[in-house]
């Protein structure tokens, strides 16, 4: 071997050296220790990110004393060499739920001061994976038989239709084209949409506390579906009818069309009578409101439940009245013929007749200087009342109108009312009338 040779062979060796240092010792850069609740099939080599960018590799993965999983990470990005930020948060992710080994850790930064190389972020601040199999461990029994049986049935379904699906899966990227510009949309108005999705929550809960009504809705629903089944020969002459109702509806709108034109110029002449006419019903709208109850008592009259008893059932028998009260009414309407006359010559006389029933109490009733006057004994004394035995006593009928004043009044005119300030009230005539002149109202 010559010196050449050797010393290229000795530059290959240095180099191998050199290569194997920087993959099996790194580049040095901090390590941590996370603890997780569990390691969620972390494996060695599994890398670090931070938005989706390798920041590091996962070292080693233990046990910790209370069974959580410590694993080991060191940083190898350069803008971290001075160390992760305290208050930062570690998330085991997985790029699917039916990954094995595509697991990773997903780092978001906190604010505080550099962590020490060394140092461990605590299970607080880290949060495990969900695996398929916890996923399914949360559903009962009976669930997760159905959901293998959906999924044995969509296995059946697509079975040699492969051709089929793959046509179908042409429309997906349209429909992804199109959904993603629903949802460009949706986000350039986060107000109205949040709004949206508050409201569908509202109507949701509503229709949820009315699943009682609901069920019975679809179940009326079945029904009347069920219902027109049964009469689809009905269904299918109603339809064989249907061209010749096109053809001659076509006609009456084409005749329409010209009557429409016709009326255009009573509408022209309308708008400006009419134009008054929504003040009127703003008006108007009290009224009918205060009117419903009256209507709904018509309607119990018009038409109530049951026989003869309300107006239709009176217009039923109205042609039969009509031929009974024939004859009753020709003689009742001679009959008032011929008592116009007498009529006639009482009505004048109709003011004196009904003063003579309403004053004739009074043209024979007691009178005096104040006008007519009603006489009027009152009953009182009628008993004595002992304290000491709580006995009403009878009194005897000459001596209850003891201390009281008795006989006619005479008050002179005019004495009904106020003594009048100049002396003309209570009318004396000069003291010539018999009357007292000091029976007065009290007061000024």
């Amino acid at each position: 071997m010559t010196a050449a040779r050797a010393g290229v062979l000795g530059v290959l060796v240095l180099g191998l050296l050199v290569l194997a240092y920087i993959v099996l010792a790194g580049n040095g850069g901090p390590t941590y220790k996370l603890v997780f609740e569990n390691s969620g099939q972390l494996v060695r080599g599994n890398e670090v990110q931070i938005s989706g960018r390798p920041v590091g590799t996962v070292q080693e993965i233990t046990l910790t004393e209370n069974n959580q999983a410590e694993v080991e990470v060191e940083i190898t990005d350069e803008t971290l060499a001075d160390g992760l930020p305290s208050g930062t948060k570690a998330t085991v992710r997985q790029a699917s739920l039916s990954s094995v080994a595509g697991r990773y850790i997903s780092l978001q930064l906190g604010s505080g001061p550099r962590l020490e190389s060394g140092e461990t972020i605590p299970s607080s601040s880290t949060v495990s994976t969900v695996d398929l199999d916890q996923l399914f461990n949360t559903l009962d029994e009976p669930t997760r038989e159905s959901l293998s049986k959906v999924i044995q049935g969509s296995a059946t379904w697509y079975q040699g239709r492969g051709e089929e699906a793959n046509e179908a899966a042409k429309y997906f990227s349209p429909a992804l084209s199109s959904t993603s510009k629903l949802l460009r949309e949706l986000t350039q108005d986060q107000g109205t949409f949040e709004s949206l999705i508050v409201n569908a929550s509202k109507v949701v809960g509503a229709l949820g506390q009315e699943r009682e009504t609901i069920t019975q809705l679809v179940n009326n629903a079945n029904q009347a579906s069920a219902a027109i089944g049964d009469e689809s020969e009905a269904l299918d002459e109603s339809l064989g009818e249907l061209p010749t109702t096109i053809k001659r509806a076509n006609s009456t709108f084409v005749n329409l069309r010209a009557t429409l034109d016709d009326l255009e110029p009573l509408v022209d002449v309308s708008l400006e009578q009419t134009k008054d006419l929504e003040p009127f019903l703003e008006e108007l709208r009290p009224l009918l409101e205060e009117a419903k109850p009256t209507v709904a008592d018509l309607s119990q009259i018009v038409k109530k439940d049951g026989a003869n008893n309300d107006l239709t059932d009176l217009l039923a028998q109205a042609p039969e009245i009509s031929k009974t009260a024939t004859s009753s009414f020709k003689n009742t309407e001679e009959a008032l013929n011929l008592s116009l006359p007498l009529l006639t010559f009482a009505r004048p006389y109709s003011p004196e007749l009904i003063g003579l029933f309403r004053d004739f109490g009074q043209s024979n009733s007691y009178y005096d200087a104040n006008g007519h006057y009603g006489r009027v004994q009152p009953v009182s004394n009628a008993f004595s009342y002992d304290p000491s035995t709580n006995v009403l006593t009878p009194q005897p009928v000459s001596q209850r109108l003891n201390g009281m004043q008795t006989g006619v009044v005479k008050r002179c005119p005019g004495a009904v009312s106020q003594a009048a300030a100049d002396g003309s009230a209570p009318y004396t005539d000069g003291g010539t009338l018999d009357c007292d002149a000091e029976k007065v109202l009290p007061g000024p």
